[in-house]
């Protein structure tokens, strides 16, 4: 490893998430070790007609505590997102003992989210009050049946700002829109925040809640979605040659972030340390990745060097997999471009197989799976990969885990329009 004295180290100290697999980190794992899927057939909406009719949902009995944390203050603002985020970000401040550090203005808080899509109701109920090209707003205001709470709801920023008030986070306030890169990007940018002294502690993370009919339909036209499986559980299967769309879910994943020294000042029990963080643009289209994996393989080679590694010190790596016949060959291209003839030996896993593709929450959820597969000498499967696709030709862990210590790894996120994120996570050595 190459020298990195001269710059802050930035460890993790917490990390929560809930997902379509578990109430938290621990039983999501647990379930992730065995191989389980958290797909299953949408109850949120109705999918009676579309081509897809599956994802990966949260059980609302899993927010009950995010639910308290945000109370009757901030409810009427706060976005099913924000309710994800908030159940994750409890888990991991309690775990960090955030409510410990009495200078607040050190700790910022940066989150990857979307918010919500327009309720289909809402948009119905509205419309009552369009006649003949105009809006009777006056009829509107006297209905009582739309609160203007719900622009708040649909406000990425205005969730990342509530995150902060629960938390009594009064540092740097970061809000990421990236796609399926925005919850990798958010830690991230948080840990550039920590090593710059602008912060010494970071809540980072990402969450998504856009299993409704105006976030699923939009997917649904651009044909992006698996259209044939066998069962929900079977549909979601990276790098298989019969893999034919990605399945949509939601969740979050947070992390409590901090300066090593910091840490140790306080006797914080550390889980992890982020090495490096490498992101790019792909430049080239807003619906398709390059082909040729140009913004994976720069931000991929971009996070290794940060780290002051090289190729030939990364042990796993957590690939970005989400089902789809273009990104996950566009993928394995980038790493053979990235590793050369190590890529062959190096364990490449998806867990998008089993929770699906929770978007802006992926690369959270994605990089403390990760860490906890270092911790327990674990590396997550690909399940669900039974045809072997002759282009897609590196170890993806199949179908069962694989327990192999490992201490330094990447966690891949790729965007939708060419957006790109890697984080190198490695074990913690003190």
């Amino acid at each position: 490893m190459k020298n990195r004295k001269n710059r802050k180290r930035v460890v993790i100290t917490g990390y929560g998430m809930v997902t379509p697999l578990g109430r938290d980190a621990t039983e999501t794992f647990e379930k992730a070790s065995r191989g389980q899927s958290g797909i299953d057939y949408i109850r949120a909406f109705d999918t009676d007609g579309l081509p897809c009719r599956i994802g990966g949902e949260v059980d609302d009995t899993c927010l009950t505590e995010g639910d308290r944390l945000i109370g009757r203050r901030f409810g009427k603002y706060s976005s099913r997102a924000l309710r994800l985020a908030a159940t994750a970000s409890l888990e991991a401040t309690e775990m960090a003992r955030l409510e410990d550090i009495k200078e607040r203005e050190r700790i910022g808080v940066s989150l990857g989210c979307h918010a919500d899509n327009p309720d289909m109701k809402d948009v119905l109920f509205l419309q009552r009050f369009y006649r003949d090209g105009r809006w009777d707003l006056k009829g509107l205001m006297e209905s009582g049946g739309y609160s203007y709470m719900s622009f708040f709801k649909r406000k990425p920023d205005a969730q990342t700002a509530i995150l902060s008030m629960i938390n009594n986070c009064k540092g740097p306030n970061v809000s990421i829109v990236s796609a399926c890169a925005a919850g990798a990007q958010a830690i991230g940018e948080a840990v550039r925040l920590i090593r710059e002294g602008r912060a010494e502690v970071m809540l980072a993370g990402g969450c998504e809640a856009t299993l409704n009919f105006m976030g699923f339909v939009g997917f649904v036209l651009l044909r992006a979605l698996v259209e044939k499986y066998e069962s929900p559980e079977k549909a979601s299967r990276p790098f298989d040659r019969k893999r034919n769309g990605f399945v949509m879910s939601e969740g979050a994943g947070m992390v409590v972030l901090e300066d090593l020294e910091h840490a140790l000042r306080r006797d914080a029990v550390i889980y992890g340390e982020v090495l490096g963080y490498g992101d790019s643009a792909d430049a080239y289209r807003i619906t398709d990745t390059h082909p040729k994996g140009e913004g994976a393989r720069i931000a991929m080679t971009r996070a290794i060097n940060d780290a002051g590694l090289s190729p030939a010190d990364i042990q796993y790596i957590n690939a970005h997999g989400t089902s789809t016949v273009q990104n996950d060959l566009t993928e394995t291209r980038a790493i053979k471009e990235v590793f050369g003839e190590k890529a062959e030996e190096i364990p490449v896993s998806s867990n998008k197989s089993m929770l699906g593709h929770t978007i802006a929450a992926a690369g959270a959820i994605e990089a403390i799976l990760t860490m906890m597969g270092m911790n327990n000498s674990i590396i997550l499967p690909t399940i669900n990969h039974e045809n072997r696709d002759p282009r897609c030709n590196l170890d993806y862990v199949p179908n069962e885990a694989r327990k192999q210590e490992h201490s330094i790894a990447i966690s891949n996120s790729f965007g939708f329009g060419g957006q790109n994120a890697c984080l190198c996570i490695g074990k913690f050595s003190g």
